[in-house]
């Protein structure tokens, strides 16, 4: 039995323009889970679940910002 669900999927270019990373970091990020996988609906087009993707930025926010280094060390 499948379940609806009321799931919004965004393609590439909204996500690119919620997350300020070029498209090789968030490659990178999603194959080592660190970023939610990408959902391939057809062999050329492939989308995100915005849940996942604004699910992963309120984590961000969670952590605090990003080490830098050389400062406070």
């Amino acid at each position: 039995m499948h379940v609806s669900t009321n799931r919004v999927l965004i393609d590439k270019k909204t996500l690119l323009a919620m997350i300020p990373l070029c498209e090789r970091t968030i490659y990178n990020f999603e194959s080592k889970g660190k970023f939610p996988r990408r959902i391939a609906i057809s062999s050329r087009k492939v989308v995100w679940d915005l849940a996942e993707v604004e699910d992963w930025i309120d984590a961000c926010k969670g952590a605090g910002p990003a080490p830098r280094p050389g400062i406070g060390a």
